[in-house]
């Protein structure tokens, strides 16, 4: 490589001439012998002969975002602790193999499930429950607080049935509670709660109508530990009048809005403008209101929210000690009060960074936050001489937000490709088809790369491509010419170190369906390769969807970098077969039910595992095809089976009944029915249903191959006949 091929890495560069040649008549670049030139913001990634695994941590920042769950193990592959800070080195699960099992072939011993996929892992999710318990306990413990903390697992986070299901299991002993914030989440909780711990809280925020709360005074009258939570001051009315319809005695709380907020995007539900809540006026007209009807003894909880990912324990301690002025308040004017609900905030560091200036991570932990609740409600219910409350929270981010697991493959990546230099007769007839100015800019572009001057250089280079682009729209410069001036530019750019080095990786996912917060508000998750850390990423990309939307990638990774270090896809590289898996982590919370069917790609398919004694120290215990083809058009109210039937009528009007062509019509028709029930991402060719043969025997059409059926449909699918 000439001298100029290596500037971008040399502490002096050396004169741009020194990687050109000129003719005297005709100045020609010849910038580089062979290879593209390292780009320089790849240089501090790529440096070094020797990598490791641990370089690898380093450069993702696995160990400051992902313990105590996530670490590289030794074959560069990520690992999974799933019992935290208690995982035993052979109870670690590999996560690699874990995709492997989910998406081989079944007749090679895997699920058949298509990617993307999300990986649970409820190991997890009950030690994160635990952790939590545990800091409080403890909090509670060391500085004698007089009463006991009990949880409250906001369902909106991620109303999974399994996911809520652990959590009332693995929160049973703790009288682990759920809030509902809609009708259909208060009736899966009442339906779970049924199987959890009698005094677990079920508490009801959200807007309210008539419905609403009927259905939270049955749970009542159920025996659930329901506690309706005033939004708005409109809603006492309601629940004082169905309350004595039904001959059930409510259980009431309300929420404050506090003077205390955070800044920045989540702390926007908070203060005295906030959504929510009722102000200072208002609580005492509730409470007025209350005593006059023979029911303040109903009124037993506060409620509050300072905003979620609260960024220190100062803001906290503040919120929290007015929202307990208030309470000990309530106290006074005769409340029945026994709960203060500290809302959610407890944050999670997405880049771990332990930043408290940032809206992806926070400068505590959990134990930090336990801690700051209890000192703050202890000093000021000791100041004004209040039996301490039972502490709840909504911790539902920092409770689900970890155990599971985004997994997706980068199918392809666009390429930097040095076209074949014009030879001189080639130029020359270029040359003479440029107008005087873009001509002018062709050789005032050689003279300076002489001169050694790059600033210059780039200037003509720019002015160079603009002119004939111009010339190109009126007619006087053709396809081929244009791209030659264009290969012309590129290698200048190229030679002096400027050209963008970052390529786009195309992955078989949808930003809208499976990372609606990042499309949404920027929010930022750990992405990383769940395998071939042990080698060295070579490349720098950024992430492009399948979707026919602009807005359909991910440019911003934690660490402020508009680019992700990532590694050369190949057809056997890694030794994985050319798959090059990557994973986003921490993204267990809201990411599933905000998701959409933007170009109709419907949810991943999941898989939930368990830490086990097997070889592998995982069990799958449920697989789940993600929603398919059909499954999607029914939701935008088309029917599958009628359009199935359309195509295939369509099928035998206009294919010719001749000679060979019934197979041809079986195949089509049996590869439109298996389209219906097939994902809508992408297959990869090892594992498809369908082969295109483009031959005379079968038309080119594509079929449906009975022999891995089962590969792509579950046993409930029912092929459609043909």
């Amino acid at each position: 490589m000439p001298a100029l091929g290596c500037c971008v890495d040399a502490s002096v560069s050396p004169p741009l001439g020194n990687a050109f040649s000129w003719d005297s008549s005709l100045p020609a670049p010849e910038l580089f012998s062979s290879g593209v030139p390292p780009a320089t913001n790849a240089a501090a990634v790529t440096a070094g002969s020797h990598w490791s695994t641990d370089l690898s941590s380093a450069l993702y920042r696995v160990d400051g975002w992902g313990a105590p769950y996530f670490s590289v193990n030794s074959s560069g592959d990520i690992s999974v602790r799933p019992h935290g800070t208690d995982t035993l080195p052979h109870q670690e699960i590999d996560l690699l193999k874990v995709v492997k099992k989910a998406s081989d072939p079944k007749n090679l011993g895997g699920l058949g499930l298509q990617m993307p996929l999300v990986v649970r892992f409820p190991d997890v999710l009950k030690n994160r429950l635990e952790t939590l318990q545990s800091a409080f306990d403890m909090a509670v413990n060391s500085q004698g607080y007089e009463a006991h903390y009990q949880g409250v697992y906001p369902v909106k986070c991620n109303q999974d049935r399994f996911v809520v299901e652990d959590i009332v299991k693995f929160g049973s002993p703790y009288r682990f509670g759920l809030e509902a914030g809609s009708k259909p989440e208060l009736l899966l909780a009442m339906n779970c709660l049924s199987k959890g711990s009698a005094d677990a809280l079920l508490v009801c925020n959200g807007f309210k109508d008539t419905e609403y709360i009927s259905l939270a005074l049955v749970a009542r009258k159920l025996l659930l530990n329901t506690v309706i939570v005033l939004e708005q001051e409109e809603e006492l009315d309601l629940v004082i009048d169905i309350s004595r319809k039904m001959a059930v005695r409510p259980v009431i709380g309300l929420r404050a809005k506090l003077r205390t907020k955070h800044s920045g995007h989540f702390g926007s539900t908070s203060g005295e403008k906030g959504k929510f809540g009722l102000t200072t006026t208002q609580i005492l007209r509730v409470v007025k209101k209350l005593d006059e009807s023979g029911m303040l003894d109903c009124l037993q909880l506060l409620h509050f929210h300072i905003g979620s990912q609260i960024p220190t324990t100062e803001l906290l301690a503040d919120g929290v000690g007015e929202a307990t002025q208030i309470y000990s308040e309530l106290v006074r004017l005769g409340a029945g009060m026994k709960f203060i609900d500290i809302g959610g905030g407890l944050g999670i560091d997405y880049d771990g960074s332990k930043s408290s200036n940032s809206d992806v991570s926070v400068g505590y932990g959990i134990e930090e936050y336990a801690s700051a609740v209890v000192q703050a409600v202890l000093y000021v219910c000791d100041r004004k001489g209040v039996k301490h409350p039972v502490i709840c929270s909504e911790s539902g981010r920092a409770i689900v937000s970890h155990h599971s697991i985004l997994i997706f493959e980068a199918v392809s990546a666009s390429t930097t490709h040095i076209s074949t230099q014009p030879s001189s007769g080639g130029l020359q007839s270029l040359v003479e088809t440029l107008n005087e100015d873009a001509c002018a800019d062709y050789r005032n572009l050689s003279a300076a790369a002489v001169r050694g001057e790059y600033d210059t250089c780039l200037l003509y280079s720019d002015q160079l491509k603009q002119r004939c682009v111009e010339q190109f729209k009126d007619g006087s410069l053709d396809i081929e010419q244009l791209a030659a001036v264009d290969s012309i530019c590129d290698w200048v750019s190229k030679a002096i170190g400027v050209a963008d080095p970052v390529r786009s990786y195309h992955v078989n996912l949808s930003v809208f369906t499976s990372i609606p917060d990042f499309w949404g508000f920027s929010q930022l998750f750990p992405i990383v390769p769940i395998h071939r850390l042990d080698e060295k990423p070579t490349m720098r990309g950024i992430l492009s969807d399948l979707t026919c939307d602009s807005d359909g990638k991910v440019d911003k990774f934690i660490g402020g970098e508009s680019s992700l270090p990532l590694h050369e896809i190949g057809s056997n590289a890694g030794g994985d077969g050319g798959r090059y898996y990557l994973g986003m982590f921490l993204g267990g919370a809201y990411e599933e039910a905000l998701g959409g069917l933007h170009n109709l790609f419907g949810g991943p398919s999941v898989v939930r595992v368990l830490q086990s004694d097997s070889p592998h120290s995982f069990a799958v215990t449920r697989s789940v095809p993600g929603p398919s083809c059909a499954d999607v058009l029914r939701a935008m109210q088309f029917e599958p089976e009628l359009m199935f039937e359309t195509l295939k009528h369509r099928a035998e009007e206009f294919l010719e009944q001749g000679e060979g062509e019934g197979l041809a019509f079986a195949s089509l028709t049996s590869s439109l029915a298996q389209s219906f029930h097939n994902m809508p991402y992408l297959v990869s060719s090892s594992s498809c249903c369908f082969t295109a043969e483009a031959n005379a025997n079968n038309g080119g059409y594509y079929y449906y191959s009975e022999d891995n059926a089962a590969d792509c449909a579950t046993e409930e699918d029912e092929i459609w006949s043909y």
